[in-house]
């Protein structure tokens, strides 16, 4: 098991924003590609964005482009999402998610996070 520990989540109101950031331990890390992926009450899955090893790329879902932003410092062992302009169809609960070498939707990768809660009221 890779630890993953999600932290940042909360309640905020449309048009406000959060940082959530994910702490990996354990392992190398900087091997790993990082994603968040989330999960409203009662739907499946959703990946939301990826940062592939070494930061050479980000991928993000259609609804939150331009409005969220992952990043990550492999010096920290960390990996950040950046939500901006959140809006009420954002509230879910997100995971941070790690795949050793190979990138693709987070909501598959092969490790992840307990998840933090992100509420966003209108």
């Amino acid at each position: 098991q890779v630890p993953l520990v999600e932290s940042g989540g909360g309640s905020v109101q449309a048009g406000g924003s959060l940082r959530l950031s994910c702490v990996a331990s354990g392992y190398s890390y900087r091997n790993y590609c990082m994603g968040w992926f989330r999960q409203a009450a009662g739907k499946g899955r959703e990946g939301v964005a990826t940062i592939y090893t070494g930061a050479i790329g980000t991928y993000y879902t259609d609804s939150v482009k331009g409005r969220f932003t992952i990043s990550r410092d492999n010096a920290k062992a960390t990996v950040y999402l950046q939500m901006n302009s959140l809006k009420p169809e954002d509230t879910a609960i997100y995971y941070c998610a790690s795949n050793p070498y190979v990138c693709g939707n987070p909501a598959g990768f092969k490790y992840s996070g307990q998840g933090t809660q992100v509420t966003v009221s209108s």
